[in-house]
């Protein structure tokens, strides 16, 4: 393993608009889930409420009954007239909200505004990234589908509009994949992004997925299945190899689409040369595996049960992370929320592709056992190389195909020239 004012213009002069950062769609989207944080906050606070008033031990389980006598009395009369107001509460935020989803449909908004500001991108991508799962099951105008984009705009995948979008598409195509959280967009970190560099150099027409982060990762891995088949089908030129390049939950998709795709048969498979995971949490991210340990711990007590309602609001897409969950089978028919040991099934890596591991180190140098454990501060080192105590799930990849960089954080690893040098010398092989 390698280790003042702005000047006055003429009328004549052009002014260019500036990009907005709110549409319509976002007042509606962002409307929906202040009802949704109201009613969940009002949930919360009467829980707490009626836990008070029941008096429980300071840990343990609350009272199951009421308490008798006097007490009795007084805590029945406040419990009642508390549910009355907190009905009156939720009645009065669903009204708010059916209103203004009204309004805004009225106005007929654009549901994916090509005019954008990053800012805005930036922010819309954190929400799905968090509350993903939650807002397209509530069908919220702000959940983002999977969609390959070029300059930060959707791309139509038929033959004809693939060709206009790419006139010198190559047979090479290079597939970049972000992470948690995240768009297509901030591959570019510091002036430079991996994929154009890698696809300049290598001779491959660079493709950038962008996709709801908050789903679970096998439904993203299924789904890119899915959209790279049909990629394949309606490029425009003869696709002789396939290279993909994942960050962070980008690789751990890659290989659900792997697991995915060959279920399915899929020809895009086979034309996959290299898989390269940049920081991928393969074994799962510490921060993740903190956020669970914190649920538990609110739930000692009656008093603080009802906080770790705030904790449960993560999305499915967050809580893959605490293991690296790639299909189905690793979550389904389980409280993700629940503290549980590792249940995944073993899903190995692809066969017949060269498969290639970046981690990184805050530490400047090896040997610390706590910058082992800490990694980049997001991903532990082990983690990121698919290194396990138990060997079966292991990822088993070769010397020389782990490179660990030191000095540096997870997000580093996007602009990091020396990183973008390591993996152009392993796709150069």
């Amino acid at each position: 393993m390698t280790v003042a004012r702005a000047p006055v213009l003429p009328l004549s002069t052009e002014i260019p608009m500036k990009q907005p950062h709110i549409h319509l769609t976002d007042v509606q989207g962002l409307g929906q889930l202040l009802v949704d944080a109201t009613l969940g906050v009002t949930g919360i606070v009467e829980s707490m409420h009626h836990t008070v008033l029941g008096l429980p031990r300071p840990v343990g389980k609350g009272r199951s009954q009421p308490p008798s006598g006097v007490h009795g009395v007084v805590y029945t009369g406040l419990r009642g007239s508390s549910a009355g107001i907190y009905g009156l509460v939720r009645r009065v935020t669903r009204g708010v909200g059916r209103a203004l989803d009204g309004t805004v449909e009225y106005l007929h908004p654009e549901r994916d505004p090509a005019n954008s500001s990053n800012a805005r991108t930036v922010a819309v991508s954190i929400l799905n990234g968090v509350l993903g799962d939650h807002m397209q099951a509530h069908r919220n105008p702000l959940t983002l589908g999977m969609t390959w984009r070029k300059d930060g705009r959707a791309l139509q995948v038929t033959r004809s509009a693939l060709a206009r979008a790419f006139p010198r598409a190559s047979g090479k195509i290079l597939i970049m994949l972000h992470g948690h959280c995240m768009n297509e967009l901030q591959w570019t970190r510091n002036g430079h992004n991996h994929g154009e560099v890698l696809s300049a150099a290598n001779g491959y027409t660079p493709l950038y997925l962008r996709y709801n982060t908050g789903l679970h990762i096998s439904e993203n891995g299924r789904a890119l299945a899915d959209v790279l088949e049909q990629l394949l089908i309606e490029w425009p030129s003869a696709v002789q190899e396939v290279c993909i390049v994942g960050y962070s939950m980008g690789g751990v998709v890659a290989r659900s689409a792997f697991h995915y795709g060959e279920k399915a048969h899929h020809a895009w498979v086979e034309k996959v040369d290299k898989l390269l995971f940049v920081g991928t949490p393969q074994h799962g991210s510490m921060v993740e595996q903190a956020g669970n340990l914190i649920d538990k711990a609110l739930e000692v007590s009656p008093y603080s049960h009802a906080l770790s309602r705030l904790g449960k609001i993560r999305s499915a897409g967050t809580t893959d992370l605490r293991h690296g969950n790639v299909i189905d089978e690793d979550w389904a028919g389980q409280d993700r929320f629940a503290h549980l040991r590792d249940r995944r099934q073993l899903t190995p890596l692809p066969a017949n592709v060269h498969c290639y591991a970046i981690a990184a180190m805050i530490a400047q140098e090896p040997g610390e056992v706590w910058s082992q454990l800490v990694g980049d501060g997001l991903v532990p080192v082990k983690s990121a190389l698919g290194k396990h105590r138990d060997a079966k799930r292991a990822l088993h990849l070769l010397p020389e195909h782990q490179r660990v960089f030191y000095g540096m954080n997870h997000l580093d690893l996007l602009g990091s020239k020396a990183v973008c040098a390591q993996l152009q010398s392993w796709m150069a092989q």
